[in-house]
């Protein structure tokens, strides 16, 4: 009996073992469901910007208005087909969208894939920055948390994690602005990249991600650059995904404490420091796993604030700029598509979280 407690120890928690084959909800049947349901998610999204955006008028006035003539102004609206009723206008976009045409500017005459693509890596390269700082400072604190339960580091941490999500993106970066560019001098107050170093990596056999590009010119110099130019918004934006993994790690892992393995290792002997690293840091990953895919969400929305903050030119960047200018063909677009990549994120994060917890399951 004892040998058999002591061996269960060093096994995998059960949420981790092999998953057994056959009966029940499977794997393939849990993938498919999760695939069919992005169809009606990206549909739902999709009509509701169309909606939204028509209850202005249409685009073409809302853009334009003011600036043509009467005449120019009507006949581009009927150009554009804006003078049929809102049913056939709705029919007629379902299709484009699932074509992939997603309209032509009008502010700038640019077709809405060309501007997603321009600088929608950009915005790509600003989150994935801003969740390798979510996992550097969310995880190991949460961690921190947990071992240190109901002390005053506890508390700190805790209070900190709350400020973190709670402090708006923008202010937070008007302080980080303030503080380490004006103040100390540390960073770059804003852009990508310096105006030499632009030119440098803005190429057409680039990659259109900066630190790519500049890794692969060979020249420090670029590379730190471009670091030190992204440190700041990728502080700003990802201290916000920080506060919440640090919350969910501690309260998974103090959870973790109460399973019997658990307290099988501690009868051990096991110190605490083993038992938070050995057996209770991987079953604690699986709802950050799960949580990804919501924050991609929240990251694109504070990628708008946080790009006009510190001029980043990304997609968030020229969000702001297109409503600003009341062009909703080119707004109409850049949120379907977000909507888009949202619900493709959430799927692969749920096939992920499905590998590692067999418990997930239809």
């Amino acid at each position: 009996m004892t040998s058999d407690v002591l061996s269960s120890v060093d096994q995998p928690p059960p949420m981790l073992r092999a998953r057994p084959t056959g009966g029940g909800g499977t794997l393939g049947r849990y993938i498919l469901i999760r695939f069919l349901l992005i169809f009606p998610t990206v549909f739902i999204l999709v009509t509701v910007v169309f909606f939204m955006i028509r209850l202005t008028g249409d685009p073409i006035t809302a853009a334009l208005g003011g600036r043509l003539p009467a005449d120019q102004l009507q006949e581009r609206i009927q150009e554009a087909g804006y003078d049929r009723p809102i049913l056939v206008q709705y029919v007629e976009y379902l299709g484009q969208v699932f074509t992939g045409n997603f309209g032509t500017t009008l502010t700038d005459n640019r077709l809405v894939t060309e501007v997603l693509i321009n600088y929608g890596l950009a915005t790509f390269e600003l989150a994935v920055y801003a969740l390798t700082v979510a996992f550097i400072v969310g995880i190991p604190l949460g961690l921190v948390a947990a071992a240190m339960r109901d002390k005053a580091p506890d508390a700190a941490l805790r209070v900190s994690a709350i400020l973190f999500y709670a402090t708006p993106v923008f202010f937070a970066g008007l302080m980080a602005k303030l503080v380490f560019s004006v103040w100390l001098g540390w960073f770059p107050v804003s852009g990508r990249a310096s105006v030499r170093t632009e030119i440098a990596l803005t190429r057409d056999d680039g990659t259109g991600i900066y630190l790519i590009d500049a890794i692969a010119s060979g020249n420090p110099a670029y590379v730190q650059d471009v670091l030190e130019h992204a440190v700041l918004p990728a502080m700003t934006l990802g201290l916000l995904t920080a506060g919440i993994f640090l919350r969910l790690v501690r309260a998974n892992v103090i959870a973790t404490h109460n399973m019997p393995y658990v307290d099988a290792a501690r009868s051990r002997g096991v110190s605490e420091y083993r038992l938070v690293r050995r057996h209770a840091y991987k079953p604690a990953l699986i709802p950050i796993v799960t949580v990804i895919g919501l924050q991609i969400a929240v990251l694109l929305g504070g990628a708008v604030l946080t790009e006009t903050t510190f001029e980043w030119q990304g997609l968030g960047f020229q969000l702001t700029k297109y409503l600003a200018a009341r062009d909703f063909v080119a707004v109409q677009g850049i949120v379907a598509v977000v909507a888009i990549i949202v619900a493709l994120t959430n799927f692969i994060v749920d096939i992920i979280a499905a590998f590692l917890d067999p418990r997930v399951r239809y």
